[in-house]
């Protein structure tokens, strides 16, 4: 699915920000995963990625735009399911959003199945593998972003106007950038800070579906979507507020993360 991408590695850029996380937040998220790899992963990962690290690569994906070429893979970043769902429907609907092979994905849940099994798939070149690894990171990251589980008519907050401590924005960029670098840390500074998962939060977030961590970001979509009703004037009462669900969220996708790949990796 991805020699296309092997020749000409770019994306077509979305008509609004999709950044998840930015760059601090994918990389902090990659960071954490490295903290929980299996040495058998920690190899893989090494031998696929030669030179370039977790970190590194975990913007990739976000990096790779303006041609056309690739358009089909924009949607790769984001899932729109309709809103008000209970876990049992919001499954059926993200599962009927996956089409048969060799049809490409059409949204971030696809996109995370297939490039899982890509890297398990032999029959992938090591280009292959690499490329798929390198979405994979990435996209874990995505789907932990509560607006990325957003509504379509405003395509996840992206039409939503908001002011962040005075200066005019949009809800989705709030949650991607300015919520996330308001503490002022690099990447590993943050995660060096959310790092903080017990043996048994560890245990219990890794053996969960990626079902389950999309339908959790699509039920924080509430809080966040309620926020610009009161008052779309966010001041410094935000981060306090939203803050702790940020920390969580890059917390729960770097551990994710690294139980994904320590799955994938396996001997």
């Amino acid at each position: 699915m991805f020699r296309k991408i092997l020749i000409l590695l770019v994306l077509t850029s979305a008509p609004y920000r999709l950044l998840a996380w930015g760059v601090l937040g994918h990389r902090a998220v990659a960071r954490i995963a490295e903290n929980h790899l299996s040495n058998a992963a920690k190899r893989e990962i090494a031998r696929i990625l030669g030179h370039e690290t977790m970190p590194l690569v975990s913007t990739w994906a976000d990096e790779l735009r303006n041609d056309p070429q690739f358009k089909d893979t924009a949607p790769w970043h984001y899932v729109n399911v309709a809103p008000g769902l209970d876990y049992a429907a919001f499954t059926a609907q993200l599962k009927a959003t996956v089409a048969p092979a060799p049809a490409l994905p059409t949204n971030a849940y696809a996109a995370l199945l297939q490039v899982r099994q890509d890297l398990k798939d032999p029959k992938k070149t090591a280009d292959e593998k690499r490329i798929a690894l390198k979405f994979l990171i990435h996209l874990v990251g995505d789907v932990h972003q509560p607006l990325h589980l957003g509504h379509l008519e405003d395509k996840g907050g992206n039409t939503i106007q908001v002011s962040w401590r005075g200066r005019d924005t949009n809800l989705h960029s709030v949650w991607d950038g300015d919520l996330v670098e308001y503490p002022g840390f690099t990447f590993t500074e943050m995660a060096a800070a959310y790092d903080h998962a017990t043996p048994a939060q560890i245990k219990e977030w890794q053996k969960s579906d990626p079902t389950a961590w999309l339908f959790e970001s699509y039920q924080l979509c509430g809080p966040a979507y309620a926020a610009p009703v009161t008052n779309p004037k966010f001041d410094w009462h935000f981060y306090p507020t939203f803050g702790p669900t940020v920390e969580d969220q890059i917390l729960k996708a770097g551990v994710r993360l690294a139980g994904l790949l320590n799955e994938v990796f396996e001997k």
